[in-house]
């Protein structure tokens, strides 16, 4: 299929193939009619991609805090890799469309195949033929209403969200301050709500445009006819609301919205303008100064969005959902007229060359609609208007099927081929690199549930087909091996289907999240023989680290170890924190520490005792304490709190009067019974927690038939012993890992 794209780095504007999306269940997959060009926030998008380097580093400083933040962290080898890789890549544009269900995904009952449906959301909505819309951004479109009308739905909803944040009353005077696309929209809310409006914008056509659908009056922002409108319409006392709907470096809007509102009044911020309030007349006033967020309540909640999880409508009466569907009523009501902002509509395979228009300025318009071809036949696609998610825990035991436990050596020099579920940031930044164009290695195919991510990966690191079909993956016999490196609650089925598919499994961290998803795995394992798993621990086979165990020695008598990890705090909005479906921070990322702690103890832990303070059993700071066969225990410090500029990483391990010190993966120090002191110093740089080594063993294991890098009965433990932390939490209790047999 075909979809609009830009690549941030270098400006590029493309219409691309790509795979046709998976229809997940929660969503619906939908073939697009008509898609809305936001001439606003997409354009302001693509200028910004045209910008130099430093241009985009000037229009985002909060980005580029965030690199300074992880060149301390990661070093800057791999912060270059992860920042390239953002911007080297295509990104979607679009997120108000129109069109008809073509598959629904399982739990979906409230639309089905050939409904026409209005879509909303700049990761669902896109310019694409087809797109996977989750549950909460979607509605159904009204009978009769016309498809290129419906597309405005996502647009509308942004409009009347701020609409709703200024709680206009009947008889109020408005002032909207911008009058494009949204800025049309908002005045006709305003209009149908019993209010008069003033609107201002430097473009006569845009004027003449709102007053023909509802402003009172209309005029440029220096001119003395709008001021003396709001006199004459308020008495002299000032609107009682000013709706910002303008874009741009500058203050005007801001200082414009102080003079002409009434003491008291609100001003409400809809679009992207400078913000600079002056104090003196925003104090002297007591303005309230408010911020519509997007098309409503829900907007940026992924458990909303993306799990389908409704608000209770008794708390909140219009979500984002609400608002698209109310939107879609009062068009089809005729309430609220979107066609004369209809400037342009051009054939989808038209886009690149209509932004180029739109950005030259040849093309000036309000609203411009993307048509799309091969439209199934539908009724309500016949146009009108001007164009037709304290116990003992048993670890399940390790058991291999009758079938080889050791894949063949490969002959010939055929190259390993690989295929990758999953190409997020962690797959192309931390593992890709090191496998893209290696000798010996075919990257053969990419499978993930977004389009475009997998067409960026096969553009980038060569992979021979890009998919969105799993099942097409797993059924070929070419296939050595599969990466799982999806979100952590799919790990354990796409393991266990790997697995039974007879491929190799290198899975990234978690291996599973409950006991039974981890039972099921190895219950993959049992009954097919198969025993090729990896899980991306790659802190053992960091270089630095095995050379300073090296040179520690063999241990004598009990060791004691303790791993400070400085995990710091999640931006808002990760999906880290969708506990719900993607399990506890800890369960995620908690089996590297786990497992480094036993390879350099030898052992696999018997008992964890986890303690944190109360309320934050399920993200906050932990303390885990892991007891070893012959006495030897670990306690892992899990904190979320700590400084930014302090090492994620510090671990120490003292035994038999040796000790062992890992500062953050850049210096090692090992102390011997007679005071020397061994000690390795890399610049942050040159920072390797093992990815590269870690992908060597991997390879070698699968080219020669040999066993896995780490024992599957290890794996396990490990799993295990992670999973034990949250039950001893809950219980209070030490939790005893009892060997199934």
């Amino acid at each position: 299929m075909k979809q609009v794209v830009q690549n941030y780095k270098s400006g590029e504007l493309a219409l691309l193939d790509v795979p046709v999306p998976g229809c997940k269940p929660g969503g619906v997959l939908v073939r697009s009619a008509y898609s809305l060009i936001s001439t606003g926030t997409e354009l302001m998008k693509v200028s910004e991609a045209g910008m130099s380097m430093l241009g985009k580093a000037r229009s985002r400083p909060d980005q580029v805090a965030k690199v300074v933040q992880s060149v301390a962290t990661n070093g800057v080898p791999a912060t270059y890799r992860k920042v390239m890789g953002k911007l080297d890549s295509y990104t979607p544009l679009g997120y108000s469309l129109c069109g008809v269900v073509e598959q629904v995904g399982a739990g979906v009952d409230d639309v089905k195949v050939g409904d026409l449906v209005a879509c909303a959301g700049n990761e669902h909505a896109l310019h694409a033929e087809l797109n996977w819309v989750p549950r909460n951004l979607y509605a159904r479109v009204p009978d009769g209403l016309a498809p290129r009308h419906a597309a405005f739905g996502t647009v509308g909803s942004i409009a009347l969200q701020g609409v709703r944040q200024g709680e206009p009353r009947l008889g109020d005077v408005a002032l909207v301050i911008g009058l494009g696309l949204i800025g049309q929209l908002v005045v006709q809310f305003l209009a149908a709500s019993g209010v008069s409006v003033v609107g201002v914008d430097p473009d006569p056509v845009r004027c003449e445009l709102a007053t023909r659908l509802g402003a009172t009056t209309c005029g440029d922002p220096a001119s003395v006819a709008v001021a003396s409108s709001v006199a004459e319409l308020t008495d002299g006392h000032g609107v009682d609301q000013v709706y910002l709907a303008a874009g741009g470096a500058s203050n005007q809007p801001v200082e414009l919205a102080a003079q002409l509102s009434r003491d008291r009044g609100r001003v409400v911020d809809i679009g992207k303008c400078s913000l600079n309030l002056p104090w003196n007349a925003y104090y002297e006033k007591e303005l309230d100064v408010r911020f519509s967020r997007s098309y409503g309540p829900g907007r940026y909640d992924p458990e909303y969005e993306l799990e389908g999880r409704d608000y209770p409508i008794g708390y909140v009466r219009w979500t984002e959902r609400r608002n698209l569907a109310c939107v879609l009523d009062l068009l089809a009501r005729g309430r609220i007229d979107v066609e004369p902002l209809v400037s342009h509509v051009a054939d989808f395979a038209e886009a690149v060359e209509t932004y180029r228009r739109l950005e030259e300025g040849d093309l000036k318009a309000v609203a411009v609609l993307f048509r799309y071809p091969d439209q199934p036949d539908h009724p309500d696609l016949a146009e009108r208007g001007a164009e037709a998610a304290a116990p003992t825990l048993t670890v399940p035991a390790v058991r291999r099927g009758a079938g080889p436990t050791r894949a063949p050596a490969r002959t010939g020099h055929a190259p390993v081929r690989l295929a990758f579920a999953g190409a997020g940031n962690y797959a192309t930044s931390m593992l890709l690199p090191h496998l893209a164009q290696r000798e010996g290695v075919e990257l053969a195919r990419v499978v993930t549930t977004t389009a475009l991510s997998a067409a960026n990966a096969q553009r980038k690191f060569g992979f021979a087909e890009a998919t969105t079909d799993l099942d097409a993956v797993l059924d070929d016999p070419g296939i050595d091996a599969v990466f799982v490196v999806t979100r952590h609650s799919s790990h354990a089925e796409l393991t266990r289907r790997a697995l039974l598919a007879g491929k190799a499994v290198f899975v990234e961290k978690p291996l599973a999240l409950t006991e039974d998803e981890l039972a099921g795995v190895l219950a993959a394992v049992e009954e097919s023989g198969n025993d090729r798993l990896q899980v991306g621990f790659n802190r053992r086979f960091a270089p630095l680290l095995r050379q300073a165990r090296h040179r520690f020695g063999a241990r004598t008598g009990p060791g004691n170890l303790r791993y400070l990890v400085n995990a710091g705090r999640l931006e808002h909005g990760s999906w880290y924190l969708q506990q719900g479906t993607q399990g506890s921070r800890f369960a995620g990322e908690g089996g590297h520490f786990i497992d480094t702690a036993s390879w350099l103890l030898g052992a696999d832990p018997l008992s964890v005792y986890a303690l944190a303070a109360p309320g934050h059993e399920d993200g906050g700071d932990l303390q885990v304490v892991l007891r070893y066969p012959g006495g030897s225990t670990a306690t892992i410090s899990y904190v979320t709190t700590g400084p930014a500029g302090f090492p994620k990483e510090t671990l120490d391990v003292v035994a038999g009067g040796r000790a062992l010190r890992l500062d953050d993966f850049v210096r090692a120090s090992v102390y011997g019974g007679r005071g020397r002191r061994w000690v390795s110093s890399r610049l942050p740089k040159a920072r390797d927690k093992g990815q590269r080594a870690e992908l060597d063993a991997f390879l070698k294991a699968v080219r020669t038939g040999g066993p896995m890098p780490v024992s599957l009965e290890s794996l396990a433990a490990t799993t295990a012993a992670t999973l034990a932390v949250r039950t001893s939490l809950v219980g209070g209790a030490p939790v005893t890992l009892a060997r199934a047999r």
